[in-house]
């Protein structure tokens, strides 16, 4: 294709994938598009609460749960600083529903409201008293923060590039959560929850680090086990196995996400989907390992798992191709044995989430750019006011009730959507995002 611009180029391979599933032999089930402002063609939700974000103190990046003990969900909001691809959180502001401000911590005199990754702050109870703390990385430290209050409870050093995320889970068989820091793709380190330094592994298997390390305990003995990116780390650091592929070149990017669709008790009960950041490829392995299917070709990037159609192998998978040109960004869809079902193309798909807003046991496509949820057949069915396009999205129990809300981050709110019939949280679930929210 030489002489021919990318984006004509991506549209011409979008066109012809708009006739044909990931076979070439069955037609898609939709090939919509929603480009612009919303419409008047579907009911517009109002948000039950709307926070507006502090403007001296927060950020885009966002996470949600009780930190001052009330009841009610709170909402702490974070700037980042970005040196040469180095990042580290600079502020961090907790403010109620009604978007009175708790406590502020930090320097608001640098970093940035903006993000391109996930920012190293997390809500969670890590002493398992009771109350949450907001656990957060700033430049050469991991700062604990009371949650109530926003007073420093303690602080421990950590390498001063190994800022770009944190992660709970329990790989020492200590009495509290565990912790995971990394730089931006090279290390992960390990520590327990005194900070003691557990393990360190570079370049796990050979090859660049994920985003965000995932637990999972694949084999039931209440120790995680890490997806660190093409590899997958035992509880101790020690690899266990790594990804390999027949059709795309892993060493030309990284693991950007993983998310599971079949749980189990031993490892190869255990199934994944991931995408491929610039091997260009949407994969499915189990818990050992074994590639099982593979989809190459596009820059693959965020993933739910659902059920959108009723007569299609289930679980089915939404994920959104990314690194194309504005207007050109499609969301698709596939069953569980990797066949392309669907299409939905609008101005940015990146954040997406399949949920079932109606209680009917199928899942709806909710896009945060275009603030729309959209059905089975491609069609909006609900608009949600939103006062600019969003930015990122979060799921979570924000109202107490026992059913998954909706959050929808823009440049400077934070707007929460209640659906009464939505899915129910399991029980004991700690109200807002929970732990290790991430944004892949």
């Amino acid at each position: 294709m030489t002489g021919i611009p990318k984006s004509l180029a991506l549209l011409a391979t979008l066109l012809v994938m708009a006739v044909c599933s990931a076979d070439g032999d069955e037609p898609l089930r939709f090939n919509a598009e929603d480009h612009g402002e919303p419409g008047n063609t579907a009911p517009v939700m109002q948000p039950w609460r709307t926070v507006t974000l502090d403007p001296t103190h927060g950020g885009m990046w966002v996470v949600t749960g009780d930190v001052d003990g009330d009841g009610a969900v709170d909402v702490i909001s974070a700037r980042n600083v970005n040196e040469g691809d180095v990042h580290y959180t600079s502020t961090a502001v907790a403010q109620r529903l009604d978007g009175s401000v708790i406590w502020r911590w930090g320097n608001p005199d640098i970093g940035r409201r903006e993000w391109h990754h996930d920012v190293a702050l997390q809500v969670t109870d890590w002493d398992d008293d009771g109350a949450n703390e907001v656990v957060l990385l700033t430049e050469g430290f991991l700062v604990e923060l009371d949650g109530a209050t926003g007073a420093e409870v303690r602080r421990f050093p950590i390498p001063a590039e190994a800022t770009d995320c944190l992660v709970f889970c329990h790989i020492s068989g200590g009495e509290h959560a565990d912790v995971l820091v990394k730089d931006r793709y090279r290390n992960v380190y390990a520590y327990d929850w005194s900070g003691r330094m557990l393990w360190t592994v570079k370049e796990p298997g050979g090859y660049r680090t994920s985003h965000q390390p995932r637990p999972y305990d694949l084999d039931g003995d209440g120790l995680d086990e890490i997806m660190a990116g093409y590899a997958m780390l035992d509880h101790d650091g020690s690899i266990m196995w790594v990804l390999s592929s027949d059709t795309v070149e892993l060493s030309k990017g990284h693991l950007d996400l993983v998310r599971p669709m079949r749980t189990g008790t031993s490892p190869r009960d255990w199934v994944f989907v991931g995408t491929y950041c610039g091997a260009g490829c949407l994969a499915c392995f189990d818990g050992a390992g074994k590639t099982m299917w593979e989809v190459p070709g596009f820059h693959y990037e965020s993933v739910n798992v659902g059920r959108v159609f009723p007569d299609a192998p289930a679980p089915q998978i939404a994920v959104d191709i990314d690194h194309v040109p504005r207007g050109e960004s499609p969301v698709e869809l596939f069953d569980s044995d990797g066949n392309r079902l669907a299409r939905l193309t609008s101005d940015y798909c990146r954040h997406h989430k399949l949920f079932d807003v109606d209680g009917d046991g199928l899942d709806e496509l909710v896009l945060a750019n275009a603030r729309g949820v959209f059905d089975n057949t491609g069609k909006r069915i609900l608009t949600l006011a939103c006062d600019s396009p969003g930015v990122a999205m979060q799921p979570g129990d924000m109202d107490g009730d026992g059913r998954t809300d909706i959050g929808i981050v823009t440049d400077t709110s934070f707007h929460i959507f209640r659906f009464p019939d939505g899915p129910r949280v399991k029980p004991g679930s700690p109200s807002g995002c929970g732990v290790n929210f991430s944004l892949y």
